[in-house]
């Protein structure tokens, strides 16, 4: 039991401090990102896209803005299918010939 002493707090200020700088990089990063990506960008790794409008485009924003270094790397791959999912079911039916 304590006595009214000093509690040490579990995140110091610094670290605090660094996790909401890192957060806040990112963010803008994404931000920067999201406007080429969603002007050039979306519709060179989608082919639907391309129709889509100004209210599809400004939908897409946030989630282009979280997203960004793996739509950045699909990009810049010039990726258009989506990647292949790899999983159990799908490495039992390779082996069983399906």
């Amino acid at each position: 039991m304590t006595t009214g002493g000093d509690i040490e707090p579990a995140v110091t200020e610094a670290l605090a401090t660094l996790v909401v700088t890192a957060a806040g990089l990112y963010l803008g990063c994404g931000l920067a990102f999201a406007g080429p990506f969603v002007l050039r960008g979306v519709h060179q790794l989608d082919a639907v896209a391309r129709d889509g409008t100004w209210g599809f485009r400004a939908a897409i924003a946030p989630g282009v803005a979280l997203l960004w270094p793996l739509l950045a790397i699909r990009w810049a791959r010039g990726s258009v299918h989506p990647p292949r999912e790899l999983n159990a079911h799908r490495r039992l039916a390779a082996r069983s010939g399906r």
